[in-house]
């Protein structure tokens, strides 16, 4: 079985969702896995963040304008009265629901049953739509399998034991759709996986039935070797592994959240990236093979800030690091490059939100020096210990840009470079000139 997940903007629009067939093989044993409709997750969180702050009207008026929006898609999507009719019933059903919510008090509890919505109606819209074109089909609630523990984890043995006998009830159908994103927490509430939506959801269904492979369909053909936004000529790349695809998703690869493939890695499932405006595009094939002895792309991420410690009090002392990144610890606050030499440490974070605690709390190991505005360049391929000469290429191909700090050897798949972000648009075009031309 293949697990087949389609982003917001292939279910965008009626015409996107029906093209959907053209990808989807009714013959051939699928779960896929949906989206929301393009926009309407945005319009649920702003109407969520009405209701926090008890705007009802504002609220209201968001649900009803949505409703509106919803209404127009199920008549160009199921032009059939009968089928029509359906379709208005789910839609009607679920604005009922969220109009409900404001008369009711507001927590996030309810924020997150709010979230689910879109998933909810994007794929029982398509179930009946399926229905309506003569394709048989088992609309899967994800809310039966999926869940996170207490850490909001996913429990992919949870997901195995409840997702099975599911696919075992309805033998004769091949085609299962679910939704992404959503699932219970350990309390059975209504929850969502947080990190990599319903990419994740794809790669945590896999993972749970063992699948043959998981497609990532979204609107670009695959993983590219750089940022298509900025640099002109760039070309998807045909193989990763699943270590060098989390570190470009990591550094700044919006294609895929860089845990969303960590499922599929444990139970060493292929994914495939590909594009749903060219099917026929070969993609990007993630799996625990790779092309040796190449460098494969390059990401950037913004946002990064660069604290530097620097203190007589490292030299030669013992626990001094653990004490420094203790405060990190406590205020929830993750690293992403570390360097040090004998008296100081940098270290770059984005997460700003308790920037000025931390700081404060440093000042009690020595000076702290702030550097903001700042990107980390990440560029990727096999550096392992016998590769001559990489690094060097890296490095010379950016020797005329300023670089406040770099990080090499802490894994065999990435050199990370933290350069000034006004230079990131030149560093990312003479790589590429140097690496890939």
């Amino acid at each position: 079985m293949k697990i087949l997940k389609f982003g917001g903007t292939s279910v965008g629009s009626p015409e996107r969702m029906k093209k959907l067939l053209d990808i989807i093989n009714p013959a051939e044993e699928q779960i896929v896995v949906l989206s929301a409709v393009s926009g309407t997750t945005n319009s649920l969180v702003e109407i969520s963040a009405k209701l926090l702050k008890e705007d009802k009207q504002a609220a209201q008026e968001l649900i009803e304008a949505l409703h509106l929006k919803y209404n127009d898609f199920v008549a160009e999507l199921l032009p059939e009265a009968e089928f029509r009719e359906q379709g208005q019933e789910v839609v009607d059903y679920h604005f009922k629901f969220l109009a409900g919510l404001t008369n009711d008090l507001f927590t996030p509890i309810e924020e997150k049953v709010v979230l689910a919505q879109g998933e909810l109606l994007s794929t029982t819209l398509y179930h009946i739509y399926l229905k309506s074109i003569g394709v048989p089909s088992v609309l899967l609630p994800a809310l039966d399998f999926m869940k996170i523990d207490e850490d909001n984890e996913p429990d992919v043995p949870y997901a195995t034991t409840h997702l099975q006998p599911l696919l075992d009830q309805h033998k004769d159908n091949k085609l299962f759709i679910t939704q992404g994103f959503i699932c219970r927490n350990s309390f059975g509430e209504v929850d969502n996986l947080r990190r990599g939506g319903s990419d994740y959801t794809a790669s945590l269904v896999g993972a749970a039935i063992l699948a043959e492979e998981v497609q990532i369909w979204t609107d670009i053909d695959g993983m590219h070797n750089n940022d298509p936004r900025i640099v002109k000529g760039t070309k998807p790349i045909a193989q990763l592994s699943f270590d060098e695809a989390a570190e470009l998703a990591y550094f700044g690869a919006k294609i895929l959240h860089p845990q969303s493939v960590f499922p599929a890695q444990k139970y060493k499932i292929p994914v495939r990236l590909l594009n749903t405006m060219e099917p026929q595009a070969a993609g990007t094939v993630i799996s625990t093979e790779s092309e040796k002895g190449k460098i494969k792309s390059i990401a950037a991420k913004d946002g990064i800030t660069a604290i530097k410690i620097q203190s007589s009090r490292m030299l030669l002392a013992y626990g001094f690091l653990r004490k420094v990144f203790e405060i990190f610890e406590r205020y929830k606050t993750p690293i992403d490059m570390i360097t040090t030499s004998e008296v100081a440490v940098s270290v770059t974070i984005d997460y700003l939100d308790n920037l000025d605690k931390i700081v404060e709390e440093l000042h009690a190991f020595g000076s702290v020096d702030i550097d903001t505005n700042q990107s980390i360049v990440c560029v990727v391929g096999d550096f392992s210990a016998e590769k001559h000469g990489y690094a060097a290429r890296v490095l010379d191909s950016i020797k005329h840009i300023p670089i406040r700090m770099i990080s090499y050897g802490g894994s065999s798949y990435n050199i990370s470079l933290l350069i000034n972000t006004e230079d990131k648009t030149e560093a990312l075009k003479s790589l590429h000139n140097r690496l890939f031309e």
